[in-house]
Formats: C-alpha cells, structure tokens, sequence
C-alpha cells in the first residue's frame, strides 16, 4: 500500500527555512570568526546539511534528547540552542553552552535536551540507546536521537547500537548523515555496502534512504519514525544523503580528495534555496516575506556574536571544578558496628543491590547472564523474578555496546548497573569509560551526572589464565572522573557498594575474584562507607603494610607469623583507590616508621608507586628505611597453578619482604 505524502502547512515550512537560516548563517559567521582568530581550536561547520537538523529537530519536544558527534552545531541550534551560546562556546568564553569547556566538538546543553556532542565517532549511537532505555525504565513517552556521519556506520559501535535497540524496541531515532566523506576518507571506498538505511533490515528495524537535501522529506519521515517511537514501536534507521560543502573543519585542504567540481554541484542543491524556491513556487510565500526571515536572522546572528565576543573567559580557577559530582547522595554518618551476623562477601552486595532496587526503581542491572540465571557469580540471584527483564537486563556479548548505553541511560535520569563479570572483558569499553563516563561531568560543567555503577572480578586464581585474571586497578586510578573501589571483607563490600549505588559519580567496584565466597561480620540493616578511608585493619608498632584486596588477608596470615617472632605490623586496607586515604597511611607511618606496600598487581606506574611517592614527599622524615613495594610478576597470566602461584605475592612473601625491611 502507498502512503500518501502529505505536504506541511505554511507555517511549518516557514519554521523550517526559519531553522535552515539559522544554522547557516551562524555557521558562515563561525567560519569567519575563525580566520579571525576568535575561535581558538577546530570548527566544524554544518553548512550544506542543514535539512536534516532542521526536519528531524522540528518534532521533537524540550524533554526529548539528542546525542550528536564533532558536526554538531546544526542539532545544537535545531534543538533550541540560542546562537550566542553556540558562538561564545567556539570564542571560549563563560558565557558558551558548555561555559568553554567544550568548544566546537563538545556542545552541552540539558536543559534543552542537548545531552552532547562528542569528538569520538560512534559513541552517540550508544547513548542514544541509553537515553531510549531511560524513557523504558521510567515509562514516558520520551524519544532519544542520535545524529552522526557515514564514518560511523564502519564503527563497532554502530552494530552494537542498533542491535541492542532492535532486540529491546528502544525509542531511538538513528539518523545518518551520510555527507559521502568521513574525514577525507569517501563512503564508497570504506563501506561494502552503498547505502545506510537498508542495514536496519540486518538488526529487524524500519529501515529509510531520503534525500538530505529536501527538508519536506526528512520531516515527512522522521516525523513519522518519531511518532512511532512514541508509541512503542521501537527504532528506526534513517539515512540522510547530503554532502558538506565546506571543508572537513575551517583551516583544512578541501581538494586533495574531493574536486571543486564536485562541491559546487552539490552547492547548485542547497536545501535552503531548494525550499525557498518551492515555497515562492507554490505560491506559500513570497519573496518579501523570506526576505524578512534572512534579514531577522541576520541580525540575531549578528546580535549573538557582538554578545559572544563581549563575554567574559572563564575563571582560571574554574579549570578544576565538576571532576566529580558535588553531590554525594546520602550521607554516610559513622561505619556501624560489624555485629556477629556473618555472611559472605557477594551475599553482602546482593543485600545492598537488593535494598536499593526496592527504593529506587531508576535502578537496572545489565551483563552476560544477570537475568533469570542471577549471574555468574550468583550476584544478582533472584531479583529477576522480583523486578522482571528491563531492571535486570541480560546483554549480547558486547561490552563497548552496554557501557555506552548505561552512559547515556545515567545521562537521562537512571541508575545503571553494569556487571561486566571480569575486568579484562571491561576492556573493550576502555573507550566508553575514559572518553565518555569520566567526562561528561566535566565536559558538561556538572549539569549531567554519571550515577554508573560498573562491577566484576579481578585477581588471579583458579587457574583462570590471561584473559579472567586481570587486575587493571592502576590504569583506572589514573584517570580523572572516575572512582574506582577495591572492598576485601564482606563488612566493606556491602557499605562501598551501597555508597556506590547512592552516589552521582561513575565508580568501577573491584571484586577479587578469591573473595566472593568469603565470609565475614555483616550488618542486616543498609549502611554506607565512605569513598576515600582507609581501616586499620590491624594496629601494630613496627612497621606498616598497605595491603589492596585479597592481599589484605594474605598480610594479615603474615602479620600473625611475624607476631610469633616479636614483630608488631600494622596492616592499612586503603578499600578505595580513587579517592586514596594517604592520610590514614601518612599517620601510620609516622608511628611505625617503616612502610611495605603489597599489591598483586605488577609493579610499573602502579597504585604501589602512587602511594610510595606520596609518602616519600609527604612524611619522608617519619621513614627509617627506604620504601618497599611487593607486586606481582610483570608478565600476563599464565594457566598452569604452579606457574600462577610464582607470579603471585604469597604470605611467605610478604613475611620476608617486613624481614628485609626490618634490617635497613
């Protein structure tokens, strides 16, 4: 059966070629301003694409999300951006959408729906899916978009996007730009397949291919792809031919890969041009009133950039702020005591995933097998039959898919929970983590938060080999946004993870792999611990061991070994690494004077190094010896039990490191 096509009204087209003009003669102004030196790094301009912002935006409402990538000032402005947030954004000053934290590749603005744009292709996809998985759990009728380029659709992440969204009918516009180019790179040289939108057939979504350049055509289309995700009717493809007839950004060559010829063809098809003329054509408008459209955003336009360059730059001291969320959740109060109910170390967190599901229903859990199985590690055991498929969501294999989706799903008013099963599996999101989640507080100068909760096993044991026995810890310490907690006894395990589930920032829970079935001390009732305090796990005089996760239990072995010969050890459990309590350490070590650090982990630019330097700038005159740190070997995991317990710091060890370190 045909579908009529049916024309919009007077006062749309005039709205849309209002959006059009908008877009490009901001763009023209940006293009300007940066050979004038105004704009300080890269501008990326959206002239020759403005049809699809334009058609797309035009049926979305305040409360409904877009996800963009670096070419994104056309959805920022479609989207109800004001023009002089966009230009003083790209001048770096205060008064920018993102308050000159973002520039050209990095346009935020929640209040609007504008979740972000990104400078890596492909992970708007992922957080689209997110953004359609939020308005899942919470049962609105909200719709998430995400734009990107033709260079996507050769990212990973676009399969992994639109197979999500298929399986699970998420209310999510996927809209390729296909500008014929990613970078210099052409479409029909990196691409097996021609065309876009036919791919949605691969994945069970409806699937389009419409001309970019007709805005009547891609409102027709997204306007009915959007109504249907309201609807419940899951995704849809849209693939959007256009071109850009500026270069990739202002400054680079233009012709090394494409022929001028080329370019001014496509400028003969300029969507604005092309609307106005059937606008005059059909009688709909005349020449005046266009005229008077051009001439108001004319001087909007020229309005917005006086403003933009008048505005003042950001505080230095600014550079620092929204790293992390200035809202902590609940307040933590005082550790309770740890009573005589013992209970085991993932008996303790499934208490307090259990607790917080039933007060918070922004809570879901996503991983391989967390459904009706409970998990591989029985970590969420039961809690299917409680909350059903959508709070406990089991995944296809694909790490980078999920956390990128529970990015976005954070983003738009969720709680994820992750439980990617091993660290080493993580991995593949390192991307996602570092250059999405991380950030996105920042980047967005604390208007998104990241409540995220990502969970699995390190550590070496039960002959796991290279690929399950990761430990990684160092690398994420590393980097700014993220919080990263390693608890080593149940009592710690149930007060971190409840923290973790109540606080606005993104944290990576580490659980040793040889402590899930370890039992302990445990509170019924939920309590927290605070991020960043180290226990005393055990006092002593003589020296002082900083010992991560199961390491703890192996010095305190060792510490009862070394009472027999009359050596008194202090063992501190730091139990969060990023934040890291040196305060606890410092003050141990003024009593004890000496200073042991015993990580499985190898040793190279690792956890151990950070506190040894920390100590040695901090409380150098408190050391009697030099410091001591007891790693792992520096290799990859072998299988072999003989050959894992070599490369692993054992009880013996530990008691001869303190032996040696006695001696200096």
């Amino acid at each position: 059966m045909q579908v009529k096509k049916t024309q919009p009204g007077k006062d749309t087209l005039l709205s849309l070629y209002r959006t059009m003009q908008v877009i490009r003669q901001c763009e023209e102004r940006l293009a300007k301003s940066h050979q004038l030196g105004l704009v300080h790094g890269a501008c990326h301009t959206y002239v020759g694409e403005e049809a699809i912002a334009a058609g797309v935006c035009a049926h979305l409402r305040r409360d409904d999300v877009v996800f963009s990538t670096h070419r994104g000032h056309g959805h920022a402005l479609a989207k109800g951006l004001h023009p002089r947030e966009l230009i003083a954004e790209l001048y770096g000053r205060e008064t920018g959408c993102s308050h000159g934290r973002g520039g050209s590749m990095h346009l935020f603005k929640p209040e609007i729906g504008l979740m972000g744009t990104s400078g890596i292709v492909g992970p708007c996809i992922l957080q689209g899916c997110g953004g359609g998985y939020s308005f899942k759990i919470k049962k609105t009728d909200q719709v998430a978009v995400a734009f990107f380029g033709d260079g996507a659709v050769n990212n990973g992440a676009f399969h992994e996007g639109l197979n999500m969204a298929g399986i699970w009918n998420l209310p999510v516009l996927f809209v390729c730009e296909n500008n014929q180019f990613a970078t210099e790179v052409p479409f029909q040289y990196s691409s097996g397949i021609p065309d876009v939108g036919r791919r949605a057939a691969n994945y069970g979504l409806p699937g389009f291919e419409v001309d970019g350049n007709d805005v009547t055509e891609v409102h027709r289309v997204a306007g009915e792809a959007i109504e249907r995700a309201r609807n419940g009717g899951g995704p849809t493809l849209i693939e959007c031919k256009t071109y850009r007839t500026r270069a990739h950004a202002e400054g680079m060559g233009d012709f090394s890969y494409r022929t001028r010829h080329d370019v001014d063809q496509w400028k003969k098809r300029c969507p604005i041009v092309r609307l106005g003329d059937q606008l005059l054509e059909k009688g709909s408008a005349s020449e005046p009133e266009l005229d008077a459209v051009s001439a108001e955003v004319r001087e909007l336009i020229a309005e917005s950039h006086r403003v933009a360059e008048a505005s003042a730059f950001p505080e230095a001291q600014s550079a620092m702020a929204h790293v992390y969320s200035e809202s902590t959740g609940h307040t933590a109060g005082s550790e309770p005591p740890s009573g005589d109910r013992e209970t085991t170390f993932v008996a303790a967190t499934h208490e307090a995933l259990a607790h917080e599901m039933a007060n918070d229903p922004r809570i879901f859990v996503m991983g391989e097998g967390i459904g009706a199985r409970g998990g591989n590690f029985t970590t969420t055991l039961g809690l299917y039959d409680k909350y059903g498929a959508d709070r406990l969501c089991d995944t296809p294999i694909c790490e980078r898919g999920f956390v990128g989706l529970a990015c976005g799903a954070a983003m738009t008013g969720t709680r994820p929970v992750i439980d990617f099963m091993f660290i080493d599996f993580i991995n593949d999101a390192f991307g996602e983590m570092i250059n999405q989640i991380a950030k996105m507080q920042y980047m967005s100068s604390g208007r998104l938060k990241m409540p995220l909760l990502l969970r699995g096993c390190i550590g070496i044991g039960h002959s796991a080999a290279t690929h399950h026995s990761g430990s990684y810890h160092s690398v994420y310490t590393h980097i700014p946004g993220l919080r990263v907690v390693m608890p080593a006894t149940p009592y710690d395990a149930k007060g971190l993870f409840t923290r973790a589930l109540r606080c606005s920032d993104p944290v990576l829970f580490l659980e040793h792999r040889e402590l899930m079935a370890v039992k302990g001390p445990v509170p019924e009732e939920p309590y927290e611990i605070e991020f960043g305090k180290a226990s005393v796990a055990r006092e002593g005089t003589d020296v002082t061991i900083v010992a991560l996760s199961l390491m703890r239990h192996h010095a305190e072995k060792a510490a009862v070994q070394l009472a027999a010969e009359g050596v008194s050890a202090e063992i501190i459990d730091p139990r969060t690494v990023s934040p890291l309590d040196t305060d606890t350490i410092l003050a141990s070590v003024r009593k004890t004077g000496r200073l042991l650090i015993v990580d499985e982990a190898f040793q190279p630019c690792g956890v151990g190094a950070e506190i040894a330097a920390r100590v040695a700038a901090e409380g150098f005159d408190d050391l009697d010896a030099p410091i001591q740190r007891l790693n792992g070997a520096f290799t990859p995991t072998p299988y072999s039990p003989t050959l894992e317990k070599a490369i692993v710091p054992q009880v013996e060890d530990i008691v001869q490191a303190v032996q040696q370190l006695l001696e200096e």
